[in-house]
């Protein structure tokens, strides 16, 4: 069964930093693509970043280049969101998700597996 824990969100100023954790298990996670996602409050679920699973080739929506950094850990079955300078519309539940093969796609379709989120908020 799969299962994907996120962890590490919270409550952080403009400008701050949260560095999310999600430990999957379950599956051979080095052969899967992986993602985050976000769901902000009255709104649908956004695609933020992906990456493959070799950690090589890693792919962002436009609003969050260059302030946030998708990264993985095999050895751990890990993933990982660095968020810098965070802005008040980062507010969400940040979700991982498990691709259905090992190439990252901005289509949310291709995640089949997610886990329970955890919540960032960004605000003074």
């Amino acid at each position: 069964e799969v299962q994907l824990v996120e962890s590490g969100g919270g409550l952080v100023q403009p400008g701050g930093s949260l560095r999310l954790s999600c430990v999957a298990s379950g599956f051979t996670f080095s052969l899967y693509a992986m993602a985050w996602v976000r769901q902000a409050p009255g709104k649908g679920p956004e695609w933020v970043s992906g990456i493959n699973g070799n950690g090589r080739t890693t792919i962002y929506e436009d609003s969050v280049k260059g302030r946030f950094t998708i990264s993985r850990d095999n050895a751990k079955n890990t993933l990982y969101l660095q968020m810098n300078s965070l802005k008040p519309e980062d507010t969400a539940v940040y979700y991982c998700a498990k691709s259905s093969v090992n190439r990252p796609s901005t289509i949310l379709e291709n995640y089949g597996s997610w886990g329970q989120g955890t919540q960032v908020t960004v605000s003074s």
